[in-house]
């Protein structure tokens, strides 16, 4: 009997229907799939493509369009004021200004092409435009979307103009209305390139233009180029005082190479040197072996008057400054040098401090062991 129970259990178990889905938002419980044969969206379009549609047909048939918009040579533009409001806050203050005449509200746009003023009122319907006509009014945009405060268009027509308007040419002239239209990414690209072809840009027309009509302008870029030119000097002084200072280094490595395992026809009089022995690694051993040949054999080194030889000393100084275990080094003078630097002058002293310091920060942590800091 409790078997005949269980089964029946078991089996009513498997016959319970699976329970309804969590409750979702309303914003997340309907999404409509794309059809597949729908076309791609519109690369300059933000919106769907039915909603598009939409306000594209609103905007076109100017149903029950309460503004209409004076524009150049006579043009107007109908339109609807809770959109316009909605989409600007400039155009927002200038509705609640209009002197209503019945129901219309009158509005003027001046200063750019009428077509233009079409393709931003478009725009705060649908957030779409043509590409022809984006190439065409870049410009008037960028100034139409500032004044009216249009961000999402300004940002459209700032990339439109990185890409496709940057000129030699050009860039004076762009630099000058970003200057105006407030944008500071356009502004920066333009100064840069102004840098960059300053020769062939300074001999530009919109160069000429500028040149007079702003002269404030022009002498900032002449201050910013030198200002460009004095830090291109200074960082190459640097990278080539690192180099220097890099070589340096390698040139203590070497040496001590040389004076302890010995290389190809120098080194420690217990070295048995091949005539097939491997190529040195050591960059700097050949210069080192050649001059130290020259300082052991030089006749004019105890009269002080021999270039080379003054030149090995200050290697071998140097080495000295840098090595912590002169007790044990085989390098020539190595102990000498260490026990002359507290008789040195102070000012010397300082001299060769300020270098070894420098080749350490050149080098780094990398080091060889009988370099370490101490």
């Amino acid at each position: 009997m409790d078997q005949k129970c269980n089964v029946s259990l078991l089996d009513a178990k498997k016959n319970i229907p699976a329970p309804p889905p969590l409750p979702r938002s309303m914003a997340t419980a309907f999404r409509c799939k794309a059809e597949k044969n729908d076309p791609p969206p519109r690369r300059h379009s933000n919106v769907s493509s039915a909603t598009r549609d939409l306000w594209e047909g609103l905007y076109n048939e100017g149903y029950k369009a309460d503004v209409y918009i004076s524009t150049d040579n006579g043009g107007i533009i109908y339109a609807h004021s809770i959109i316009l409001a909605k989409a600007s806050p400039v155009l927002k203050g200038m509705l609640k200004q209009a002197n209503r005449h019945h129901h219309w509200r009158p509005i003027s746009i001046f200063g750019v092409p009428h077509d233009a003023v079409r393709v931003f009122v478009r725009y705060l319907y649908s957030s779409c435009y043509e590409k022809e006509e984006m190439e065409q009014f870049t410009l008037h945009l960028l100034v139409l979307s500032h004044v009216f405060v249009v961000p999402q268009l300004k940002h459209e027509c700032q990339q439109k103009l990185e890409l496709d308007f940057l000129t030699i040419d050009k860039v004076v002239d762009l630099l000058q209305l970003s200057l105006l239209c407030d944008s500071p990414r356009l502004v920066l690209i333009c100064r840069r390139k102004i840098l960059q072809y300053f020769k062939v840009v300074s001999e530009s027309e919109g160069w000429k233009v500028m040149k007079q009509s702003h002269p404030v302008l022009e002498k900032e870029l002449l201050e910013s180029l030198v200002e460009e030119e004095n830090r291109k000097t200074k960082n190459m002084r640097r990278k080539n005082e690192r180099m220097i200072y890099r070589k340096l280094y390698e040139a203590m490595d070497a040496l001590v190479h040389i004076f302890s395992d010995g290389c190809r026809t120098i080194g420690p009089h217990d070295k048995d040197f091949k005539a097939n022995q491997a190529p040195c690694c050591y960059a700097a051993c050949k210069g080192l072996e050649l001059l130290v040949h020259h300082f052991s054999g030089c006749k004019l080194r105890l009269q002080g008057s021999c270039v080379h030889c003054k030149r090995m000393l200050q290697v071998l100084e140097l080495h000295s400054r840098l090595c912590v275990d002169p007790d044990q080094c085989r390098v020539p003078l190595c102990r000498k040098f260490k026990q002359g630097i507290s008789r040195q002058r102070k000012k010397d002293n300082v001299k060769w401090k300020i270098l070894v310091e420098k080749i350490f920060r050149t080098r780094g942590t990398v080091l060889a062991p009988c370099f370490q800091r101490q």
